[in-house]
């Protein structure tokens, strides 16, 4: 046997050693599927393949436009949160006024004031989170302070509240500040 001879038998082995390491050689078995198949056999298993990727397309697309639409429609209602959280603090403070005024004139100035302010952050989508009287839900409120109580019914209910909470398109935007009861 030649030098070039042995060098090539040497090859064939080593690829066939790369070939066995990388994916298993399954047996070929004398059946129907190693036949030929007929042009229309092939022509219908083309057809098979290009419809599944053009489902899975479609299918990827109208997800992602979906997902779109979902993302765009939440950043317009959230679009305004930071001009409105800036705003709560003059809300308290109108509620602050309001409780402090003696005055009757000047008290409905400022109510009438205030109502027209809330009704305008209301149409945003603000909301006053209500939590006074009831029991206390770490979802809305932040407990800032416990007070013991010998009524049973208000244990671990809110007894006081702080500062108002409010949800802008039912997301919380700023949590309550509130005193429960132990």
């Amino acid at each position: 046997m030649s030098r070039k001879e042995q060098n090539q038998n040497q090859d064939q082995a080593v690829n066939a050693e790369e070939l066995s390491d990388k994916a298993p050689i399954e047996p070929i078995e004398e059946t129907s599927e190693t036949q030929e198949l007929t042009p229309m056999q092939q022509v219908e298993n083309e057809l098979r393949e290009l419809n599944d990727k053009y489902l899975r397309l479609y299918s990827d697309f109208d997800n992602f436009r979906k997902r779109t639409v979902k993302e765009r429609i939440e950043l317009i209602q959230t679009a305004s949160q930071d001009v409105i959280f800036s705003l709560l603090p003059v809300l308290d403070d109108f509620d602050r006024a309001l409780t402090h005024i003696d005055n009757t004139e000047m008290k409905s100035g400022v109510e009438l004031i205030y109502n027209k302010f809330n009704d305008i952050l209301s149409v945003q989508g603000l909301t006053a989170i209500k939590t006074l009287g009831l029991p206390f839900d770490s979802e809305v409120a932040e407990a800032i302070a416990q007070m013991p109580t010998d009524d049973e019914s208000k244990k671990n209910t809110v007894i006081d509240e702080v500062q108002k909470g409010y949800k802008l398109h039912d997301k919380v935007i700023r949590y309550a500040k509130v005193v429960v009861g132990i």
